[in-house]
Formats: structure tokens, C-alpha cells, sequence
């Protein structure tokens, strides 16, 4: 049990923000989200928490700290979107780098006593000259929301050591699983359970052969829930180790999901890394954390997921 201590999750109508939030409540935790619902959704948040309405990049997220005092703060609102930020990296920007600086101050303001960033792993390092790649790979983003989201780990570090403000930084690799959005372009596990549950054709960005680290959501709370208690001023990779293309996902979900026909490739996208992976010895090592839910068993997880609310919209 949490000993009634209150966790504040950003984003906690999201994808994984949710989740999480699920977690936090199971064990005990007085849990607020805060979220704008511009990509979260108001059925995902659990019905045991305290919901706000609310814009990180806001003056009045400091009225909502004031209000709850939380001891904790799980940090996952964000412009996720790689191409948005190609489009729009000004907007990519004020969300990414200004909302987290806003949450910081509002932190450091009402005695937070930890912060838990939810970085990525898979746009920060670009293409990374060798597989798996460790924390301490070069930061070269390809992209507009790599480097917004790499702006905000510095000024998470930055008030540690201006206000002593705790932190752990997590670096996730391709997060999947239940909930996520399929009508979106960040999940492309997300997007291909949902065509082929419905019998429509996917599309694979070039050839497929674009490798990625895909990590079931379940392990990247495990990760959240272990930062807690260990991990404090430290930065981990949160991935498989093991670069897994587009295509092999398809393959795996066609068989999954008896989907009859081939994908439809198209034109590749700029701004998009080629092969990555992650290595989470680190991790392993100080936050005694490995991923728990193979690839197969994750994505029949997802699929399952898919099926029902495709079966439940009929």
C-alpha cells in the first residue's frame, strides 16, 4: 500500500498515462490526472481518480498542484506524434518543452517530492551506429518531438539541481498494447490490429524493414511503479534489446488475426529513424527491471483488445 500518498499522472487519460493510473489506484494511491483530451479519452481514466480538464501548457496547472499536493508526479502528457512535430515543431515545442517546464515550477512550487519523466528511447537517438544502443548513445533526433522531449529531460535535471527536485527518466522504446489509438500514426501495432480486425488493408511506410523496439505497456508501468522507490537523478533505456521491422509485425498479426491479404506499402515518411533498439542493462541492473510480456504474447494481448471493441461497435 501506498500509505495514502497522492500520485499527480499527466496524461492520465492516455494510452499509457492510463494504465498507469490503474495501477496507482490498485495500490493504494490517491491518484489526480490531469489531462486536455486532445488524444486522451475520458473512458480510459479509472473511475477511483480525480480528474482535471486541464492544459499542461496552462497557468492554472499550478492552482491543480496547490489543490491535490502530490508527492509524486508521473509526467506523460505530450506531442507524441514524430510527423506533427515535422509539421508543426513550434506546437510540438510549447507542449513538449514549455508544458514541462510549466509542471516543473509547479512541482518545485508545492514540494513535489519525485518526478517520473516519460522520455523516448526510440527518437532520441536517431539511427544509432550500433544495436542495441545504451544511454549513452549520441543524441542526434531526426526530429522535431525527439529533441522537444530531449529539451525537457535537461530541464528535469536542471531543477534537480537548481531546487533539488527528484527525478527518474525513462526512455521508452515502441510502446504497445490495449487502449492505445489506432487512428492515430504512433502505433503502428495500434493501427494494424484495428484495420485487420475490421478487415481493411494496412499500409507499411516503405519497404518494412524499418526496425523498431516494441515494449508491452504492461512492462513500461512495471518500469514507472520500480522509478518510485530506486532510481533517483538516473536516465534508463526501457526496451527489449531486440530490433523487431514492420514487416515481422505484420506478419505476426496477420497470423493472429487470419488476415487474408498483403499489406499495401507506400511512400515512406521523413523524420523517421530506419533500425533501432535498446539495450535496458542499465535498468536491469540498478531498477531491477526486464520486460515481462513477449512479443507474441503482447500482441495477442492487443489484438484480443481490438477484436472486442470492433465486436462491441457491431
Amino acid at each position: 500500500m501506498a500509505d495514502s500518498k497522492t500520485a499527480l499522472v499527466t496524461g492520465g487519460a492516455g494510452f499509457i498515462g492510463s494504465h498507469i493510473v490503474d495501477r496507482l489506484v490498485n495500490d493504494g494511491y490517491h491518484v489526480a490526472v490531469v489531462d486536455n483530451l486532445s488524444s486522451g479519452k475520458l473512458k480510459n481514466v479509472n473511475a477511483s481518480a480525480v480528474f482535471y480538464h486541464q492544459d499542461i501548457t496552462h497557468p492554472s496547472l499550478q492552482d491543480v498542484f496547490q489543490r491535490e499536493l502530490p508527492d509524486i508526479v508521473f509526467h506523460l502528457a505530450a506531442q507524441i506524434s514524430v510527423n506533427e512535430s515535422s509539421k508543426n515543431p513550434l506546437k510540438d515545442g510549447e507542449t513538449n518543452v514549455i508544458g514541462t517546464l510549466r509542471l516543473l515550477e509547479s512541482a518545485r512550487r508545492s514540494g513535489v517530492e519525485k518526478i517520473v519523466y516519460s522520455s523516448t528511447g526510440g527518437a532520441l537517438y536517431g539511427d544509432p551506429s550500433a544495436n542495441p544502443c545504451s544511454e549513452d548513445a549520441p543524441i542526434v533526433p531526426l526530429a522535431p518531438y525527439g529533441m522537444s522531449k530531449f529539451m525537457g529531460e535537461k530541464y528535469v535535471e536542471l531543477y534537480h539541481r537548481l531546487h533539488q527536485v527528484n527525478y527518474t527518466i525513462l526512455r521508452y522504446g515502441n510502446v504497445y498494447g490495449p487502449r492505445q489509438d489506432p487512428h492515430g500514426e504512433a502505433g503502428v501495432v495500434a493501427i494494424f490490429s484495428q484495420l485487420m480486425c475490421d478487415g481493411k488493408q494496412p499500409s507499411i511506410y516503405g519497404t518494412g524493414d524499418q526496425e523498431r523496439d516494441f515494449v508491452y505497456v504492461d512492462d513500461i508501468v512495471n518500469a514507472n511503479m520500480l522509478a518510485i522507490e530506486d532510481g533517483d537523478t538516473t536516465t534508463y533505456n526501457i526496451g527489449s534489446g531486440t530490433g523487431t521491422s514492420i514487416n515481422n509485425i505484420f506478419s505476426i498479426l496477420k497470423r493472429i488475426t487470419n488476415y487474408k491479404w498483403d499489406a499495401e506499402h507506400i511512400q515512406a515518411r521523413p523524420g523517421e529513424v530506419f533500425k533501432i533498439s535498446l539495450s535496458s542493462a542499465k535498468a536491469l541492473d540498478e531498477l531491477k527491471w526486464s520486460p515481462q510480456v513477449n512479443l507474441d504474447e503482447g500482441l495477442l494481448k492487443t489484438v484480443e483488445f481490438f477484436s472486442r471493441t470492433t465486436s462491441s461497435a457491431t
